[in-house]
């Protein structure tokens, strides 16, 4: 600890070993010890003293929705990542759809990273896209950096994104297979979708029945069997449907490479409580019955759901209609997800280091990270968050840093007040004061 710049102090300190009372020294961004409480602080290094707050490492969002560039009116880089600083994530892969361009091409990728370069207050990695027609493309985005690839199995509510249908899905399977790369699927099936009742208009009830759990799980049990075939890494997305869940543990039991997320609305929202009109909770997968978010606990609790994610997807307040059918489908979480899932978790008896491997250990794991984040352990970059666990706000839509102030948390009491957040080291937020960007353009490669 001789070298140490910096020691953050806490009775509560969240370890891969547990919570206990503990100093981490950070050096040039990266913890280079985690001692005793009472260790002896150098004379060089500057103390901070965390109290009681528990300190966590940085959340890792890997499925984020920025828009930036050509939907910054939705959101953007700037905002976006002020909104993760906000809510203790220190590090977030960006989705390849939803800006423009598309993540699609090299060419593509290289004016998005120029555009989040002077904008990010946190780390920012970057997807790439499948779509049908760019299977040439694929390996040269890996080699390029991305962290695997999105595709879509039902239309994506965009039209420069298209879906794919079986064949072009397995070719592009096969391709990122070769190099052994990641694919990461929206699975709803579009047939399934295509024969549900579609009635349009302001009940949640018809929405909810456009789009049946059937869907989900048809279009994952054809992943299950591609990624078999193949021996390809697959990763479900936003998984909502619980009826999925036996497929996909018996899946893995085979030794299939399938990983799972799912995301705080699923865990904490229901559609019991969903108000007619309300398409700020609209999101596909929709958010559904409280029996079906019992199960998702559940898997979480026993490991066949992996991690969990925001699936932040905003737009701009005008395109959330009272009309479930047209409104864009979309939550926006990005600043409360910690404090959503942790007041849920709490009251089911989990704990502040469950928290930590759904939101941070695990994602870090599923992008090739979890050499540098996703936990307080030497090596790993000094990237903080400090929690007081048992203080509770009202989420107020205008305080967001958001870009548009539209959240299904409206109004909600939660536990949970991040008191500050750190990157590398450097406080970066503190009590709503934020420094200037000092985020990093994260590569696989790196």
């Amino acid at each position: 600890m001789s070298d140490a710049e910096l020691v953050l102090r806490s009775t509560r300190v969240i370890t891969p070993e547990g919570t206990r009372a503990a100093a981490v020294a950070v050096a040039a961004g990266t913890i280079t010890a985690v001692l005793p409480y009472d260790a002896p602080v150098p004379g060089t290094a500057r103390l901070e003293d965390l109290g009681d707050h528990v300190l966590l490492p940085g959340l890792v969002d890997t499925h984020v929705h920025v828009n930036d560039p050509g939907r910054t009116e939705w959101e953007g880089f700037w905002t976006a990542t002020r909104a993760a600083a906000a809510g203790g994530i220190t590090t977030l892969v960006d989705m390849p759809l939803n800006s423009l361009p598309p993540t699609t091409t090299v060419a593509h990728l290289r004016t998005k990273q120029r555009v989040a370069a002077d904008k990010a207050h946190i780390d920012v990695g970057f997807w790439g896209g499948a779509l049908p027609d760019n299977v040439k493309d694929l390996r040269p985005l890996h080699e390029a950096g991305v962290f695997g690839f999105k595709a879509f199995l039902s239309p994506s509510g965009v039209d420069e994104f298209p879906h794919l249908e079986r064949e072009p899905l397995a070719r592009a399977m096969a391709e990122i297979a070769a190099f052994d790369g990641l694919l990461i699927v929206h699975a709803e099936d579009p047939h399934r979708l295509a024969s549900a009742p579609q009635r349009p208009g302001p009940r949640y009830a018809d929405f909810l029945a456009s789009r049946p759990r059937d869907a989900e799980d048809t279009a994952i049990g054809l992943l299950v069997r591609e990624a078999k075939a193949r021996q390809a890494r697959v990763h479900i997305l936003h998984l909502s449907s619980s009826d999925a869940l036996p497929a996909i543990a018996e899946a893995r039991a085979e030794g299939v490479r399938v990983t799972v997320e799912t995301c705080p609305h699923y865990l904490t929202l229901t559609a019991e409580e969903v108000p007619d009109g309300a398409s700020e909770f609209k999101c596909c997968p929709p958010i559904r019955e409280a029996a079906n978010q019992d199960l998702l606990w559940q898997a979480l609790a026993d490991g066949t759901i992996d991690c969990v994610v925001t699936d932040h997807s905003p737009s701009t307040a005008d395109l959330k209609t009272d009309d479930f059918a047209t409104a864009w489908g979309g939550i926006s979480g990005l600043q409360l997800s910690l404090a959503a899932v942790w007041t849920e978790a709490r009251k089911r008896g989990h704990g502040l280091e469950d928290v930590v491997r759904w939101m941070s250990t695990r994602t870090s794991e599923l992008v090739g990270l979890d050499d540098r984040k996703g936990a307080i352990a030497v090596g790993r970059d000094a990237d903080f968050a400090v929690l007081a666990p048992d203080e509770t706000f009202t989420v107020d839509p205008a305080a967001l840093q958001h870009r548009n102030h539209v959240t299904a948390y409206a109004g909600r009491t939660l536990h949970g007040v991040v008191k500050s957040t750190w990157l590398r080291g450097q406080r970066i937020v503190a009590d709503g004061e934020f420094t200037e960007p000092k985020g990093r353009l994260l590569t696989r490669t790196d």
